[in-house]
């Protein structure tokens, strides 16, 4: 896995489409907000609950849009809650990516046939109304890299969502938190490299991503091991100049009975 920081980034195209897609939308329903339409998506907020939305992405044939961490090119997404009414924190849950080949030899993670992407409000006034105003930019990618956006404003209601049950879903598909000891088994150093093992499960073949902080670049790849175990051989490529160990490193490890996520501090 290569660590955006750092690394390169295809050019984005200016196109018409951003200027489109940046309108505000209106409601369409009680629980949703209109589509906001750019040359390869389309995307709309969502409400699950009186504390629980979604922010949905389709895609295009062909289109692909990011992770939070999007590899070797493009961006993530930037969401901005800030016109909210009686809200506290927005936390925004990535359900978890994949690897996606891309046509100029690089590896992108993220999502290639959509996204709904859940929000958890945590109101002000937990008796009082919650209206969650959104404005996001996100990219598309498929040959060219497009920016996207749009502006979305809704009241969660108290009622019954149509919606609940996809945002559920996106929900179950995000990443659980666990204890680093709970995640693998974590040996080496930053010289020789770290070897992540951890205990077999049936299922989706795993895989994992790593996420360093800005300006250090960290590979991971299979490594072979007992086969009881599923192990990754994780390498430092590159860190900033003056850069001292240890480092905090954000895991997720897909696949398996599902997905999992956890920090560690590496030297």
């Amino acid at each position: 896995m290569e660590n955006a920081g750092g690394r390169r980034r295809r050019p984005f195209a200016l196109a018409a489409a951003l200027v489109a897609s940046s309108a505000p939308a209106t409601a369409a329903d009680a629980f949703s907000t209109e589509w906001a339409r750019a040359a390869k998506s389309e995307a709309r907020m969502v409400a699950a609950g009186g504390a629980l939305a979604g922010f949905e992405i389709r895609l295009a044939p062909g289109a692909i849009t990011y992770w939070r961490n999007p590899g070797d090119a493009g961006v993530p997404p930037a969401f901005d809650f800030s016109r909210s009414d009686n809200v506290a924190e927005v936390e925004v849950s990535f359900p978890a990516p994949k690897r996606i080949k891309e046509a100029d030899g690089g590896e992108a993670f993220g999502y290639d046939a959509g996204v709904v992407i859940p929000l958890k409000v945590e109101p002000r006034d937990p008796g009082k109304p919650v209206t969650l105003a959104l404005s996001v930019n996100y990219a598309v990618c498929e040959k060219l890299c497009l920016p996207a956006r749009g502006d979305f404003r809704l009241t969660l209601p108290g009622a019954a969502s149509p919606y609940a049950a996809m945002v559920a879903s996106a929900l179950a598909a995000a990443p659980r938190l666990v204890a680093p000891e709970a995640f693998g088994a974590l040996t080496g150093d930053a010289a020789a490299g770290w070897r992540l093992c951890a205990t077999h499960a049936a299922g989706a073949a795993r895989d994992l991503f790593v996420e360093p902080p800005d300006g250090w670049w960290v590979t991971a790849a299979p490594a072979p091991g007992d086969p009881e175990q599923d192990c990754f051989a994780i390498s430092l490529r590159e860190r900033p100049k003056d850069a001292a160990l240890p480092v905090s490193l954000r895991l997720t490890m897909t696949g398996g009975s599902g997905p999992v996520e956890t920090t560690v501090s590496v030297r």
